[in-house]
């Protein structure tokens, strides 16, 4: 009964990992920031309770609070509200480390955060890849179906945009954003 239990669990924890994926997979397509942020938003909160099904608390931690930091930044961009969000993902996503892959989440996090708060445009898709690139790794390593699929996809949907976006601006499309 109890792996039962247990496999019950971890199929429901993939099973939000597979819904994240079909939340997310549009993100990095929206080239209106506000609608990029608000879908973010809502894919972060999706796979934060993924990762808590599935055990993985700092990454749980580390989504969830990508959730409100993505939401923040879209109505201020100071400094001091950056680095309560860099604080919190420390002391929150630190507290319950338990192995050395962990640390990804956190420094996934840590970058998308400079990248809201500071960056503008294309800069902050680049940084987001690099911090995805993070994610890909640690969600692999723990097993998460959903977590490495969408990440994945992430990863390589926001590298295509980026180049996309890159020449589109190159060519004097002014609908890309700085």
């Amino acid at each position: 009964m109890e792996l039962m239990s247990f496999m019950t669990a971890y199929w429901l924890a993939q099973g939000v990992g597979v819904l994240a994926f079909l939340i997310g997979i549009t993100t990095f397509f929206n080239r209106d920031e506000r609608r990029f942020r608000l879908q973010l938003a809502v894919y972060s909160a999706t796979i934060g309770v993924h990762f808590f099904l599935m055990g993985a608390w700092p990454a749980g931690m580390s989504a969830e609070l990508n959730t409100v930091r993505t939401l923040v930044s879209m109505r201020t961009r100071k400094l001091w509200v950056m680095a309560l969000f860099i604080i919190l993902t420390l002391v929150l996503g630190l507290a319950k480390l338990q192995h050395a892959m962990e640390i990804l989440p956190i420094i996934g996090t840590l970058a998308s955060t400079w990248a809201l708060f500071r960056c503008k445009g294309l800069t902050v898709r680049c940084v987001m890849w690099c911090a995805t690139a993070c994610w890909v790794v640690h969600n692999f390593w723990l097993g998460s179906i959903g977590g490495t699929l969408i990440e994945g996809s992430f990863l390589v949907m926001n590298g295509l945009n980026i180049i996309r976006f890159w020449r589109m601006k190159r060519r004097g499309n002014r609908s890309i954003q700085n």
